[in-house]
């Protein structure tokens, strides 16, 4: 086997109710100036926590404005507060935007590089300090990951951030956190988390640890999400949902993901589509145009969506596209780009930015050029 370096958090809480032990935990440490950044909706599920830390000793200052992709912008803006405040924790409590930021934050607050230099892989230098993720969502995995996404605004583009110090000290994953998430919401986080599993898996770079974790992931995600979309109380769905996501986030650090998500940047960047809906519209296509790259994987992504075998390992595969199309169909994704207002004559455009996306286009099972990315494009209106 090729070498593989696996990076994960120094301590996972898993369970309903273990935000309380985050409470319990970092009242036993010497950390005390707290940021906890956040979004609006979550407010009212935290405040609970927030007291509690505060009623402990804890000096907590809660930004609860990140209601999107997070921009360059808006993440400086966010390190001059903590600057300011002079924090020496950062926990994140939310999506996949909210935790991207936490991460980091927590490397560059006291840091003379500059987010706008570290793009890429392995470019932080240090980390600043502590720092807990507590995801509201299952899709991102990012508390699971080491990477950080930011929107350039200047380039209308989403670009990734990769080092070791964008690990979190800590994570507690909670599912009752996500027992409020809307059902459009939960639908297309969970394809999010659904392509991180599938990418990783048919990776050109995929390896037998993570194929471990990206199976089962995609097992529990296609066996459940339907029953979180149908009824958000359903805690089992909601906890093999954040069992799949936290799977999906392993993969990302290792093996990370491919075409679906390259396609998908500029979808957020330029038209500002969230990205689990531009994932979850890109997969099936995607998927038939990879197919070829390794019949026999895509066959077992089948068989782990609970498909039947159809007598041959391409007919098994081909079922397996047209199950997740199907899941996509009652989970109420949009089947189309048209549907979500992107104009067809903006298909160049699209394939041009995708194509700077080499990152992720270079683990690509099959060489994606740009008359490859125009006809994914074009089969969706």
């Amino acid at each position: 086997m090729k070498n593989i370096k696996l990076l994960q958090p120094a301590k996972i809480e898993f369970g309903a109710g273990c935000i309380n032990q985050f409470v319990e935990d970092y009242l036993s440490q010497t950390c005390r100036k707290l940021m906890v950044l956040t979004a609006p909706p979550i407010m009212p599920l935290i405040e609970p926590v927030i007291q509690k830390l505060k009623d402990g000793g804890a000096e907590v200052t809660v930004y609860d404005k990140i209601l999107a992709e997070p921009t360059l912008n808006e993440f400086n803006a966010i390190k001059d507060k903590a600057r300011e405040l002079q924090i020496d924790s950062v926990v994140g409590i939310g999506g996949g935007s909210v935790l991207d930021v936490a991460k980091l934050l927590a490397a560059l607050v006291y840091s003379e590089q500059e987010a706008k230099d570290v793009f890429g892989t392995g470019f932080i230098k240090s980390r600043g300090i502590w720092m807990a993720c507590i995801p509201t969502t299952a899709g991102t995995g990012s508390e699971a990951s080491p990477n950080s996404i930011l929107l350039d605004e200047e380039e209308h583009l989403k670009k990734g951030i990769v080092s070791p110090y964008l690990v979190a000290d800590v994570v507690y994953i909670d599912p009752k956190l996500t027992l409020t998430v809307p059902s459009k919401i939960t639908a297309e986080t969970g394809f999010d988390a659904l392509s991180h599993c599938i990418e990783a898996y048919t990776n050109k770079f995929a390896h037998e640890i993570i194929d471990c974790y990206a199976l089962e992931g995609i097992r529990l995600i296609a066996a459940n999400l339907e029953r979180a979309v149908k009824d958000g109380n359903d805690l089992e769905a909601r906890e093999a949902l954040c069992l799949g996501s936290y799977y999906g986030g392993i993969c990302l650090g290792p093996v990370n993901t491919g075409a679906v998500h390259a396609l998908s940047y500029p979808l957020g960047g330029e038209y500002h589509i969230s990205h689990g809906l531009a994932n979850a519209i890109l997969l099936p296509p995607v998927m038939a145009f990879n197919l070829e790259s390794n019949i026999g994987k895509f066959a077992n992504i089948a068989r782990a969506f609970g498909v039947a075998d159809q007598g041959s390992e391409k007919a098994t595969a081909k079922a397996g596209i047209e199950y997740i199309t199907a899941l996509s169909e009652r989970c109420g994704i949009p089947q189309t780009l048209t549907e979500i207002g992107i104009p067809s004559d903006k298909v160049d455009e699209l394939a041009a930015s995708a194509m700077k996306v080499t990152r992720l286009l270079v683990n690509n099972p099959r060489e994606v050029t740009v008359e490859d990315a125009k006809e994914i494009y074009e089969q969706l209106f």
